[in-house]
């Protein structure tokens, strides 16, 4: 059994503790040996093996998710083990969980998550170095379970897998690295963001009340999670999922949203990949470079101009 450290997480283990790169290579040849060691995660196809940091020098207690095909292992995540206990859904929740699974389809989201997450990372980490480095590590799956009851609705399936592979995007520079120099929101961003918006919601809720059903104002609806941000010091506007739906929508703190293709996040992630993989095909935005950071073209201003350069493969 052939078991693979992409280039991702074997950058990330030293990161966590010098011990790290060494526990990896030792539970890989444990997994080579015995594939099925580790147990189901919350993601589909996805096993969770934990590593005892005490075994190791300089290494903390590890949450290890890997992907086991027929012949070959691949480790997709290494973060930190939660010291807290995950947070509880409701039983009704969980039954809505359990109707609405179909672990077939969402092992291949999950999968198709995580190989366009993986391009992208792979060009930034090849060409746009400081963009790369500011993009969290993945969050835990307790971290995720615990927003998901805070939040009280079910966090898709792709999102989580987004989220399991990195947990924000801190920004080069003031930019995000997705088209617009969009950022991926912290988990703290998306609950704080969510409290704002249905507060604001009940606000609405309660002048549509002696208003004709023609102008009730609806801004924001529970199943929609915000996911992106136009910048990441800039929480202004940016992007929603819809759970219900599976579709992004665009969200605004002033309730301007203007209309944007529909995409789920797949084929957000894809695309933004293909742009950066083939920029003379990219129809939406162009990448280009400032340094060691990514800049796409929409977000320049005259006076950054001349410090621009054009990606071009």
């Amino acid at each position: 059994m052939i078991v693979e450290i992409p280039a991702h997480v074997r950058e990330l283990a030293p990161q966590l503790g010098a011990g790290v790169p060494y526990a990896l290579k030792v539970l890989a040849g444990q997994l080579a040996d015995d594939p099925g060691m580790g147990e189901p995660s919350a993601l589909p196809g996805i096993l969770t093996v934990m590593v005892d940091g005490e075994v190791f020098e300089d290494c903390p207690n590890l949450t290890v998710g890997y992907v086991r095909e027929v012949d070959r292992i691949e480790i997709r995540s290494v973060n930190p083990a939660a010291v807290a206990e995950p947070a509880t859904i409701t039983q009704d929740q969980n039954d809505e969980l359990e109707q609405a699974a179909d672990p077939a389809a969402d092992a291949v989201t999950v999968r198709e998550v995580a190989d366009a997450w993986r391009r992208i990372t792979d060009w930034l980490q090849r060409h746009a170095p400081d963009s790369y480095a500011a993009l969290r590590a993945g969050a835990s799956p307790a971290a995720i379970t615990a927003l998901e009851a805070d939040l009280g609705i079910r966090i898709p399936v792709e999102l989580r897998a987004l989220w399991l592979l990195t947990a924000g995007d801190d920004g080069a520079n003031g930019w995000g690295c997705l088209p617009g120099n969009r950022a991926l929101m912290t988990l703290d961003a998306v609950a704080a963001t969510y409290r704002l918006k249905t507060d604001a919601q009940a606000d609405q809720d309660a002048l549509n009340a002696s208003r004709t059903e023609d102008n009730r104002i609806i801004v924001w609806q529970a199943t929609w999670v915000p996911v992106f941000a136009l910048g990441p010091a800039d929480s202004t506007s940016g992007l929603y999922l819809d759970s219900a739906t599976g579709y992004l929508g665009p969200w605004s703190r002033y309730n301007d949203n203007p209309v944007e293709e529909l995409d789920t996040l797949v084929t957000y992630l894809e695309e933004t990949a293909d742009m950066l993989e083939t920029p003379a095909l990219a129809a939406r935005d162009k990448p280009g470079l400032i340094g060691g950071t990514l800049v796409w073209l929409s977000s320049i201003d005259p006076a950054q101009e001349d410090r621009w350069q054009r990606w071009a493969d």
